[in-house]
């Protein structure tokens, strides 16, 4: 008879657990608050000792000083007295004129002591607050230096450097706690953006390659003198498709990599960047009987030349190509206001309505078309304007211009 199989075993359980272990006695962990706690109410008493004890010498000296004998007996036969503490007693007083005078000198030395030691006491008190406030002024910045740490980490991370690291050391608290934890997200990060960064680039190669193989082939068929006339307006008609697909590609990418801060800056000037964009619309401006004008002064800011040379070209092709024809025109300017550079293109065109503002910023919007259709680009433009200047720390903005037309302003940090 056949033995049945053994079920199989279930699979060893983990010896070890993830997540962090909990110690064995949490309540002597040495955290921030017990540190603080044993800190602040250690200079407290310090500095209540420290008062109470020249309090007491002040006061033992007062009392040395109120214990100097008030008067001295000359003759005793006569009962002749003379003090030099009390001007009050003197000879040939009577006993109740002798006790007045006493009591009024016995006075005068009690206030005399209580003013010596509240003056002196209050010194005291102003000498151990300047003491108390310099050293918690200095323990306070040892005990949050992991906080400036963390900040000085945060704002190197903020500016694209994905490497760097806390690697906080010292006792096991919540500083501690917080820099590891930062540490890990930072680790998550760097491998999410290094995946994003192999893939953009992964795809440009993807995406690039069959669109270069159609044009050459789409080329090398129009160059045939024998072909015929319909062949070669499909060969043009997909000729110009396939150059607006690597006009969208080429947009994707861009788009994908402006959207992190610029890590390498060199400094640029934005009226030779706008210059040179004015002298890439020249043509397409003169064909379109446009006319390009303004006074571009010098606007030095550290960034990525090619990137900003894109955002001048993007405003100056749009205020062309969405301009009137024949009397239309388009002004670029430059100059550096509050300390920051501005670069503004105004041109005419139709009127564009103020609540169309916000979407022609979004990829692939036009002003009312929800989808890009027409041969004027591939609707990135304004998208990779948007994001090379969030890269670079700058703002921009759009407002409709009175009469048709908008009004663009870049403002770039200096």
């Amino acid at each position: 008879m056949a033995t049945t199989p053994a079920p199989p075993q279930a699979p060893p359980k983990p010896t070890w657990d993830p997540r962090r272990s909990e110690p064995q006695f949490p309540w002597l962990r040495p955290t921030i608050r017990i540190r603080l706690t044993l800190l602040y109410g250690g200079m407290f008493l310090i500095a209540g000792i420290l008062l109470l004890s020249i309090i007491y010498l002040l006061a033992a000296q007062a009392i040395n000083t109120g214990n100097e004998p008030l008067f001295k007996i000359v003759d005793g036969r006569e009962l002749q007295v003379t003090s030099d503490n009390c001007p009050a007693i003197k000879a040939g007083l009577t006993i109740s004129q002798f006790n007045d005078a006493i009591s009024a000198c016995i006075d005068s030395q009690r206030r005399v002591a209580l003013d010596d030691l509240l003056s002196r006491s209050l010194l005291a008190l102003l000498g151990l607050a300047i003491i108390a406030f310099a050293f918690g002024y200095a323990m306070a910045g040892r005990v949050l230096s992991p906080l400036g740490r963390i900040t000085r980490t945060a704002r190197a991370v903020a500016g694209s450097d994905l490497s760097r690291r806390i690697e906080l050391d010292g006792p096991d608290d919540e500083l501690k706690e917080l820099a590891d934890t930062f540490d890990e997200m930072l680790e998550r990060l760097q491998r999410a953006f290094t995946a994003q960064q192999r893939f953009v680039g992964n795809a440009s190669h993807e995406l690039r390659t069959p669109l270069a193989i159609n044009r050459t082939l789409l080329e090398v068929h129009l160059s045939d003198p024998n072909a015929p006339v319909e062949l070669q307006q499909l060969g043009k008609t997909l000729l110009a498709t396939n150059e607006r697909s690597e006009q969208l590609v080429e947009g994707l990418l861009l788009l994908a990599r402006s959207d992190n801060q610029i890590v390498e800056r060199k400094p640029v000037d934005l009226a030779e960047v706008a210059g040179q964009a004015v002298d890439q619309v020249h043509a397409e401006a003169e064909a379109k009987g446009v006319v390009i004008r303004g006074e571009q002064k010098p606007a030095v800011v550290q960034g990525n030349g090619v990137l900003l040379e894109r955002i001048a070209l993007n405003l100056v092709q749009n205020a062309v190509r969405y301009n009137v024809p024949d009397s239309g025109w388009v002004e670029v300017t430059t100059d550096v206001q509050h300390g920051q550079a501005v670069l503004v293109v105004s041109n005419t065109g139709p009127v564009v309505p103020a609540y169309e503002i916000d979407n022609l910023f979004e990829p692939f919007r036009r002003l009312r078309t929800e989808r890009t259709g027409s041969d004027k680009g591939v609707g990135l433009g304004l998208s990779i304007v948007r994001s090379v200047v969030r890269a670079h720390g700058g703002h921009i903005a759009a407002q409709p211009r009175e009469g048709g037309g908008l009004v663009m302003r870049v403002t770039l940090p200096v």
